[in-house]
């Protein structure tokens, strides 16, 4: 037995190759979860709509399986989108049990300087709750029409008409949780990043995030915080356990009560059958302070294209899974479905080969970079582009294996490529995104890691790939004689076709 024990702590240790990661670990037995349940649980999300990145399952405070799908990898960023709501409830947490404000405080109080706008509908019943249950009263989300034209974001929330009061409908909102970063900012003279670093950060050993900004230095609240992997689960664990970490009560578990309970409703008239089993199921069971509900018990925070930290209280547990998928309801079925019935109350016994089998798997994630039976060197041939949404100016690629993009501004970024593999290296332009167009500072946190690959289609069309890996996308660049187009990943239904410039 002492042997079998052995062997199984030894094996398990060996499927690590990070080792400056803080988080204690177990085997998935010692836990009461099957080696293979998980292993079947990964395998249920199929290729053609999910591109997992990476996860970690936390059971018991200890993680039992973590994977990261090279290039990604553990000491790596990865950008959250919406999880980061997650992040500015916690800080308007802290704010709210150092009395600097309450929930129940007007919004408009906060920005005096707005104060011409106090007459419009609704607005001066808006309160900070609101903002944080997505109640705000908007027939239509703002988000759009103010961070790409307005200068002023706040201003810009503030006038942006109301229809319905405060409190009584749900509309996702993603500006309604840049009014609570502002707010932060304002009540304490601190970005919110920068206010989390003493008081979340530190006593949860996180480092090295950053948080995109608006032109005013307001960190965006509602998106743009980009963390590790275990960052993720370290937030995670905060809220599975009422807001201790490490036995220290970092937040106040009354703060976590109410930020994961049920304050809203989406869908007020749904039916009981809809809410159990229709397709989108766990976005109709109740919303919570920047956090939603999610069936079986668990509540989650929830970012685009499959950013999750899925909290299972009734098990222990803690789910990260950082992505790229086209289905988020299959995301949470696979959950419910394959790894949900492996939680089992008690140790499971030693598994020595399951435990190895699944310690394989775990090290053989990969992103595959495309491939084609059609071996041939890349030609030297430069393309001048005309007016396109991504302001590429010129695309250039050489024999040596570089392709050079130029920019509207005239500079000059060059990637590394490889031919059915991934060639790395960084670079200062800003890569594939949904929120490109936002007048933040994103640039300023390159450089950025890419993987870079090409392939031939046939003999007269080029395909590149570059692949952000701090981010859930990837460019797909077509070059097909003259014809030139550029496909994000985030939407690839919709082709780029870029015009030549003569």
């Amino acid at each position: 037995m002492k042997k079998a024990s052995f062997l199984s702590g030894l094996l398990f240790l060996c499927s690590f190759t990070i080792l400056a990661q803080s988080l204690p670990h177990s085997t998935p037995e010692a836990e009461g979860v099957s080696s293979e349940a998980i292993i079947k649980f990964i395998e249920g999300y199929s290729s053609d709509k999910h591109e997992l990145h990476s996860y970690m399952l936390i059971r018991h405070g200890k993680v039992i399986s973590e994977a990261w799908w090279k290039p990604y990898a553990a000491d790596k960023k990865h950008t959250m989108y919406s999880v980061s709501k997650s992040w500015t409830s916690t800080a308007i947490g802290f704010a709210v049990a150092e009395k600097r404000l309450t929930v129940q405080d007007k919004v408009l109080s906060f920005f005096p300087e707005h104060a011409d706008l106090k007459d419009k509908p609704f607005l001066a019943d808006l309160r900070v709750q609101d903002l944080l249950t997505m109640s705000a009263g908007h027939e239509k989300e703002p988000l759009r029409s103010v961070i790409v034209f307005s200068p002023d974001w706040v201003r810009g929330f503030l006038d942006y008409p109301i229809a319905h009061k405060p409190g009584t409908k749900f509309l996702y909102n993603t500006l309604a949780t840049y009014m609570l970063s502002a707010i932060i900012q304002k009540v304490t003279g601190m970005t919110t990043l920068d206010y989390l670093k003493p008081r979340l950060l530190d006593p949860l050993h996180i480092s090295g995030i950053d948080w995109e900004s608006d032109q005013k230095g307001i960190n965006v609240g509602g998106w743009g915080i980009r963390v590790k992997t275990e960052d993720m689960a370290k937030l995670g664990l905060l809220y599975l356990n009422k807001g201790k970490f490490e036995g220290k009560q970092v937040l106040p578990a009354a703060w976590v009560e109410e930020a994961t309970s049920k304050h809203i409703d989406q869908e007020p008239d749904a039916s009981e059958d809809k809410k159990a089993n229709g397709q989108y199921a766990d976005w109709l069971q109740g919303y919570g302070y920047q956090f939603w509900r999610s069936r079986n018990g668990a509540f989650r925070g929830d970012g685009a294209y499959g950013q999750y930290i899925l909290m299972m209280p009734a098990q222990d547990a803690v789910l990260i899974i950082t992505s790229e998928s086209q289905d988020l309801p299959d995301d949470l079925n696979q959950v419910w479905k394959n790894l949900l019935p492996a939680f089992q109350a008690k140790a499971l016994p030693s598994n020595p080969s399951g435990l190895k089998a699944l310690a394989a798997f775990n090290a053989s994630r990969q992103i595959k970079a495309p491939v084609s039976s059609l071996q041939a060197a890349l030609p030297t041939k430069s393309y001048l582009l005309g007016t396109n949404p991504l302001d590429f100016r010129q695309f250039k690629v050489d024999s040596k294996g570089t392709l050079t993009i130029t920019t509207k501004d005239s500079t000059q970024h060059e990637f590394k490529l490889a031919q059915g593999s991934w060639a790395t290296g960084k670079s200062n332009l800003v890569g594939p995104y949904m929120l490109r167009a936002a007048r933040v500072d994103l640039a300023k946190k390159a450089p950025f890691d890419y993987a870079g690959s090409y392939r031939w289609i046939d003999a007269e069309t080029l395909e590149i790939t570059l692949l952000y890996f701090e981010s859930p996308h990837h460019w797909t660049i077509m070059l097909k004689g003259d014809q030139v187009s550029v496909v994000n990943s985030f939407e690839p239904q919709n082709e780029i076709k870029i015009p030549q410039r003569k």
